[in-house]
């Protein structure tokens, strides 16, 4: 194997490539990227970069002398158009092709839009400092959904003195994730700083000067932020003969192909641990889903299942929220730790008989990190409530 591509340029991509080096593969690595940048971190877009506490020069994932020294090809600030897998090669929007031996595809996600005039979206540094340039004491901002970068960028643009309106189409924003308790005690930190929350509210098109409301009337704005989720980035992989549905579709060794492997938001793959398929959009997972993609492409005769203990955090207002292990379709969530009034708790999320994740609230890192093996070891759910009541 002479030749490597990896299509996107951001955390996913960049550890794949590393790992490769590290590995001792000393072929040539050529790594595509839409944007122009060279690979940088994304989480800080919505807290940091927002309030204006970072500037972008901290925000790159690595110094640009340690990317030369890993020889890497950059073929930055041009979009990937198509793949031709009998032929291994990879067309680029200005016309040229990148051949390849072996193949990481690591697309990412682009945010979902709604329909009518044009609003912030935040996935992008353009974004994020577009978005930061308008938000001033005053100023309503209008964010639509109240998933965790809606809610990030809510609490951050009250920070900065903005009149902040938050519209979230379910009942309890998160429920569908963290369960409705857990919800409910998120959901009221927006209104203790101030932010209205309205909850149950969908909204149908963004119009000059605000939004239109699924009821027909108009809630006025200065700025709307359109957080509503994403989209992974597989529309050029068309006609490729890759399997796509909400994502690359990739086996337990996070294959799509012999010698083309997914990492990162854009790999959608059966995590065996949980016995289920998964697509995570969190930065821990891209690292960690770059890092066993590389390692399976270069030793196909010893591959191993990417099987990870999902990760992700958020910050709100001064408070962490933090989360290990596979949260969505739990049957049962009970607070093991701590209490939900005072907004300092460790939730456990029963699947079945087992013990498939645990959420912290506003509580130390060691408080939640004692539980990372136990959803591990998928530790029966009959114990976790012993433990729970002993304690």
């Amino acid at each position: 194997m002479n030749r490597v591509a990896v299509v996107g340029a951001s955390a996913a991509g960049l550890a794949a490539a590393e790992t490769l080096r590290r590995q001792g593969y000393e072929g040539t690595i050529t790594v595509i990227g839409d944007e122009p940048l060279l690979p940088y971190d994304r989480p800080p877009l919505s807290k940091e970069i927002l309030s204006g506490s970072w500037g972008a020069d901290r925000l790159p994932l690595r110094p640009e002398s340690d990317l030369e020294a890993m020889r890497l090809n950059l073929r930055l600030g041009l979009a990937a158009t198509g793949l031709d897998l009998a032929g291994r090669t990879v067309s680029l929007a200005d016309g040229s092709e990148v051949g390849f031996d072996g193949l990481v595809l690591a697309t990412g996600v682009r945010p979902r839009r709604l329909p009518g005039e044009r609003a912030h979206v935040l996935r992008t540094l353009d974004d994020a400092l577009a978005l930061r340039d308008r938000i001033r004491p005053g100023r309503h901002l209008v964010v639509v959904g109240a998933g965790f970068l809606g809610a990030e960028a809510a609490a951050v643009a009250r920070s900065l003195g903005a009149r902040v309106t938050l519209l979230e189409p379910a009942s309890v924003p998160l429920a569908h994730t963290v369960g409705e308790d857990v919800g409910r005690v998120l959901s009221s930190l927006h209104g203790d700083h101030g932010v209205d929350l309205r909850t149950g509210v969908t909204v149908a098109e963004v119009v000059p000067g605000g939004v239109r409301l699924g009821d027909g009337s108009v809630l006025k704005a200065d700025e709307v932020l359109v957080a509503i989720g994403s989209l992974p980035n597989t529309e050029w992989l068309e006609g490729s003969g890759l399997t796509v549905g909400d994502g690359l579709v990739c086996d337990e060794f996070s294959a799509a192909a012999p010698g083309v492997y997914g990492a990162g938001d854009v790999a959608s793959w059966h995590n065996p641990l949980f016995g289920t398929r998964m697509r995570i959009e969190h930065r821990t997972n891209a690292a960690e889903q770059g890092v066993a993609a590389a390692r399976n492409l270069l030793n196909p005769q010893a591959r191993k299942p990417f099987a990870p203990v999902p990760y992700f955090w958020s910050d709100q207002y001064g408070m962490k929220i933090q989360a290990y292990g596979y949260l969505r379709g739990h049957d049962e969530a009970t607070v093991v730790e701590g209490d939900l009034a005072s907004r300092r708790f460790v939730t456990a999320y029963r699947s079945r008989d087992r013990l498939t994740g645990v959420l912290a609230v506003g509580m130390p890192p060691k408080a939640i990190r004692a539980w990372r093996q136990s959803v591990a070891l998928r530790v029966a759910w009959r114990d976790v409530v012993s433990a729970a009541r002993a304690a």
